[in-house]
């Protein structure tokens, strides 16, 4: 017959008798199996690094789906962009670029960057808004931002066909006394090299510079800030297609001449320099593609020392513009 409720043996100390359990306390002398790993215990740093990790893994997928149902080029909804540190900051309002919001960590560490940045905003009649360090860094993205962070909006890109035709008849109207000067630029990735030809055609009285929609750089901050102000001056219009675009330019009237080191014509001879022309530069590595190269009226190229296999895309665009406008002050 079965013990149930059976009580466990009697054991004597000095305190007095007392009785075991029968083994109904067992469980109890098992433990809680072997101890968690750092990152999984919700009290260490370890788990609150983990948690932190996952959710900014989680905010870049979602951002990457949301940057890839907008697309990047003109049907697409142009993404914002944030300059982010003191000095970055600091010369972004000296260059004047564009600025839509100036954000300021509360109880900053004031300085005479900080200072600067606050007097510049307030000039132009930037908003300001204090945030929180953890706003500053969601809205960073975890960037290094020392308590400031410039809102940039999306460049304002001008038409190429539209730019071209109105600049055409605005010289055959006499409201323009140089014919029309345009650069566009075929594989030249680097927002830097961008900024650098914006200023060499504001320089020289250049029209517009024509950029492609896909795989170049675009009018982002950097270029902004290699500009030194030449942005908000020289328009810049993006291409959908831009061999379409040079036979449209040919079209008006517009001679397409293309820079490569292996040119038909020498630069110190280009009789074209007083028509209305464009200038394509390409890549310093791999120059201008096969089909750009086969739009061209002509390829001219500039004399250099043999030792020197290119030049940097910014510095052939402005020897060449030097050229054109010193051959049209002599007619």
């Amino acid at each position: 017959m079965a013990n149930i409720g059976r009580s466990g043996a009697v054991r004597k100390h000095k305190k007095g008798t007392s009785v075991g359990t029968g083994g109904h306390g067992r469980k109890a002398l098992e433990g809680k199996g072997p101890t968690p790993k750092a990152e999984d215990r919700e009290y260490h740093k370890a788990y609150k690094n983990k948690v932190l990790a996952e959710r900014s893994a989680a905010k870049r997928k979602t951002s990457a789906g949301r940057d890839a149902r907008r697309g990047s080029g003109p049907k697409g909804r142009a993404m914002e962009e944030l300059v982010t540190g003191r000095n970055s900051v600091v010369e972004a309002l000296r260059a004047g670029i564009p600025a839509k919001t100036l954000y300021v960590a509360i109880r900053i560490d004031v300085d005479d960057r900080v200072k600067e940045v606050l007097k510049l905003a307030a000039e132009r009649g930037v908003p300001i808004l204090e945030a929180s360090k953890p706003e500053l860094d969601r809205l960073t993205e975890d960037a290094v931002h020392q308590g400031l962070a410039l809102q940039i909006p999306p460049y304002d890109y001008a038409d190429p066909i539209d730019l071209a035709m109105e600049t055409v008849e605005a010289w055959k109207k006499g409201h323009i006394a140089a014919p029309p000067l345009f650069v566009a630029l075929d594989g030249i990735t680097d927002p830097r090299n961008l900024g650098a030809i914006i200023r060499s055609v504001s320089a020289f009285s250049g029209h517009g510079v024509v950029v492609p929609e896909r795989r170049a750089a675009g009018v982002t901050a950097a270029a902004w800030k290699t500009s030194a102000g030449a942005a908000t001056r020289v328009p810049v219009a993006r291409a959908g297609n831009l061999n379409n675009t040079l036979k449209a330019f040919q079209e008006m009237g517009i001679f397409v001449l293309g820079l490569d080191g292996d040119g038909d014509v020498s630069l110190p001879g280009l009789d074209l320099a007083t028509e209305p022309i464009c200038l394509v530069v390409g890549s310093e590595g791999k120059g201008l593609s096969r089909l750009v190269r086969e739009h061209c009226d002509q390829i001219v190229s500039i004399p250099i020392d043999s030792a020197m296999e290119s030049l940097n895309a910014g510095m052939a665009v402005a020897i060449s513009l030097y050229e054109v406008s010193r051959r049209r002050s002599e007619t």
